[in-house]
């Protein structure tokens, strides 16, 4: 199986083990986990997302899916693995926090498309709610050329990133100093005011000059109401579904989500249609 056929920009999905080379913990029941993996990381690209599986267990039985946070480079600068960031929700995570380094999880992917160029060349705003800030780090460095991914050129998509990042309080804020260090503009805001603005991230997004494209990961109500926010803006919007996932390759049609057609609505799958839409084509409601 090639990994990566360069004339059409198209990687086959991979299945290898990947062992464990750093776990980190980044806020409050948040932690980064690295896992080596050189063919994975030479051809996943930002906006795509990897399943996850504890080796040996039937317990939980299926993958989970993970967005890539970033690849990692070897001393020769080549790409020698990926990072992905995750916040302890559920068994899967629970257990995964206590992986400890030189341990192997079973990776697969990398799996969906990948974030789509901006329609403008001049400023793009990242919003992300929760948890939803985990596909941005490799996006920012993409868009402002400091990194390449998948086999693309290193180019330079947009002269300005800005970060709108919320979270229910201040110790779940995780990630800020690697967006910042990637050059992005971070806000925050928070439900309980302990950082940032006291508030939703939509209006703190709405109390900023407009960019000229949005993209936005995090929970569907917040999606819903950046979806709505983008449509006054009059600017294009991509987002990112977190939709729970029990394959991830297209075969249990688990992860359908409802997107608008000619003839009114039909069925697509996240895993491999998605992660990412036009907010505009979603049927929110």
């Amino acid at each position: 199986m090639s990994n990566l056929d360069l004339s059409s920009g198209k990687s086959a999905t991979l299945q290898r083990t990947a062992q464990v080379v750093e776990h980190v913990r980044m806020a409050r029941d948040t932690y980064r986990i690295r896992l080596e993996q050189p063919d994975l990381a030479r051809v996943i690209r930002p906006g795509q997302f990897v399943m996850l599986r504890l080796p040996g267990r039937l317990d939980p039985l299926l993958g989970r899916p993970f967005a890539l946070y970033d690849t990692f480079l070897d001393a020769q600068g080549e790409p020698a693995g990926i990072d992905v960031v995750y916040l302890v929700v559920g068994k899967m995570t629970g257990i995964l926090k206590d992986v400890a380094v030189s341990q192997s999880l079973v990776v697969w992917g990398p799996l969906g498309h990948p974030f789509p160029d901006p329609a403008g060349d001049q400023d793009v705003a990242l919003v992300a709610g929760g948890i939803g800030q985990t596909p941005f780090l490799a996006h920012i460095r993409e868009l402002l050329g400091t990194r390449g991914y998948g086999g693309q050129p290193v180019r330079r998509r947009t002269r300005r990133v800005r970060l709108y990042y919320g979270v229910r309080d201040a110790e779940l804020a995780a990630g800020v100093k690697d967006f910042e260090s990637a050059g992005a503009e971070v806000h925050l805001a928070s439900n309980d005011g302990s950082i940032g603005h006291r508030g939703f991230v939509t209006e703190l997004l709405e109390s900023h000059p407009a960019p000229q494209h949005l993209f936005g990961c995090g929970p569907e109500p917040m999606l819903h109401a950046l979806a709505k926010v983008a449509e006054r803006m009059r600017v294009p919007c991509h987002v990112s579904l977190e939709t729970p996932m029990a394959c991830g390759v297209g075969i249990c049609f688990s992860c359908v989500t409802r997107v608008k057609t000619d003839d009114g609505w039909d069925y697509r799958r996240v895993c491999v249609d998605g992660p990412i839409f036009e907010s505009r084509k979603l049927c929110w409601e």
